[in-house]
């Protein structure tokens, strides 16, 4: 059976950009597409990290158990983990590498005991320097940016669960990108 190793934290830790630089020094590993049910964003592809449904397809979906797990974040928008691109490959022994919320991550080990799940947390920072990158990224009503901050007050608890911590410090992308390849290495020879 291969690895799976779950990139966790909140929205804007990094996850995305360390994914985007796993694909290119890691491109035998798999790449599971989750489903959203949020709009695309500029510089995103449809099929390339998320499959963006509606949401009667993602009901649909829901409905038929094609996924591992969902969830509905605090704004309304819909996650789903497709279970074939995990567990072909998994079994096959191929090792999966996907980001994930720190919720998606908790059921992950739950609905695959068999797998060696593996999860490096990414600290956001300060809640300045989320704030500050979730608002280069896309613009976010108060209200928004309020749930996200409640969030990411709960949501930091999951560093203590964690297998790997590994910060990404604002203004450090490049340092960060070489210490992920490295743990990356790390975790698939142990």
């Amino acid at each position: 059976m291969g690895t799976l190793i779950l990139v966790v934290g909140l929205p804007g830790s990094g996850k995305g950009t360390l994914i985007g630089h796993a694909r290119q020094a890691f491109p035998e590993f798999v790449y599971p597409v989750s489903w959203t049910t949020r709009t695309i964003r500029p510089g995103e592809r449809e099929g390339e990290v998320y499959h963006f449904a509606t949401k009667e397809e993602f009901d649909s979906a829901v409905q038929n158990g094609n996924f591992l797990e969902w969830v509905t974040i605090d704004n309304g928008t819909r996650y789903g983990t497709p279970k074939e691109d995990f567990i072909g490959p998994l079994k096959a022994g191929k090792n999966v590498l996907r980001e994930l919320e720190v919720e998606g991550a908790r059921a992950m080990r739950k609905l695959l005991p068999q797998a060696r799940v593996v999860s490096i947390f990414l600290p956001a920072g300060t809640w300045d320097d989320l704030k500050t990158r979730m608002l280069a990224r896309a613009p976010m009503s108060e209200e928004e940016l309020a749930a996200r901050k409640t969030r990411y007050e709960k949501e930091v608890a999951f560093e203590q669960e964690a297998d790997y911590v590994l910060k990404n410090e604002f203004g450090k992308l490049e340092e960060t990108k070489q210490k992920f390849a490295e743990l990356i290495r790390t975790i698939i020879k142990s």
